[in-house]
C-alpha cells in the first residue's frame, strides 16, 4: 500500500517511540561502506531502533543533513535526511528516516559539490538529479510513501541511497580532478 505525500509529512522521529542513542560514525576504507545493504523490515523493532540511532547521531554532528546505516557499521537499507535551515534547500520535508528506498524518476542532473561524514577530509563534484520522485518504507508503521524532492533535498537522498547501496561520492565523480581537501573554517 502507497500512502499519499502528507503522511509522510505526518511521520515524526517521536513515532519511532524510542530516543536514539548517538553512535560512532565509520570511515572509508571500512568494509562495510562497500557493501550492498541488506533490505529490512521496517516494522522489527532493531531496525526501528535503528532509524532512531541515525536520527540522534545526525542531530549531534554538525553541518550532516543525513546519515545511513553503512556509516553505522550496519549494513541495511535505512538511513535518514534533514535539510531543514539548509541555505540549498527547495523541498524541505523536515526529518524523515526511510527503508529499502529508491529513486523511481530522476531528471535535471546537475554538478554539485558533496562531503561525507564517512570521508571526512574530501569533497567531489558529483553529478546528480536535482528532481526526483523517492519511494520508500516508515520506519515503524511500514508504510510505503512515494513522493517528490528537488535540489538540495534531492542530492542528500540520492547521496544516502547511494550508502545503502555501498557506494559513497567518491565513486560518482568524474575523476581525480573533481575531488578535493575539505576546507576548515575557523
Amino acid at each position: 500500500m502507497t500512502a499519499p505525500l502528507d503522511d509522510l509529512a505526518g511521520w515524526t522521529p517521536e513515532s519511532l517511540g524510542e530516543p536514539g542513542t548517538v553512535r560512532a560514525v565509520v570511515t572509508a576504507p571500512d568494509p562495510v561502506l562497500s557493501r550492498a545493504g541488506s533490505e529490512v523490515d521496517p516494522r522489527d523493532p532493531e531496525v526501528i531502533r535503528l532509524a532512531a540511532d541515525l536520527i540522534a547521531t545526525m542531530r549531534v554532528s554538525p553541518g550532516c543533513v543525513g546519515l545511513a546505516a553503512p556509516q553505522v557499521g550496519v549494513s541495511s537499507q535505512v538511513f535518514c535526511v534533514d535539510v531543514t535551515g539548509h541555505p540549498k534547500a527547495v523541498t524541505v520535508h523536515g526529518v524523515f528516516a526511510l527503508c529499502n528506498a529508491t529513486v523511481v524518476e530522476a531528471s535535471r542532473w546537475r554538478p554539485g559539490r558533496e562531503g561525507c561524514m564517512s570521508v571526512p577530509d574530501l569533497t567531489g563534484d558529483v553529478k546528480r538529479a536535482s528532481r526526483l520522485v523517492v519511494e520508500g518504507q516508515l520506519p515503524g508503521s511500514g508504510v510505503t510513501v512515494k513522493f517528490p524532492a528537488d535540489g538540495f533535498e534531492a542530492r542528500a537522498l540520492q547521496h544516502e541511497i547511494d550508502h545503502c547501496a555501498g557506494l559513497l561520492f567518491l565513486d560518482r565523480v568524474a575523476g581525480a580532478h573533481a575531488v578535493y581537501q575539505r576546507q576548515t573554517y575557523l
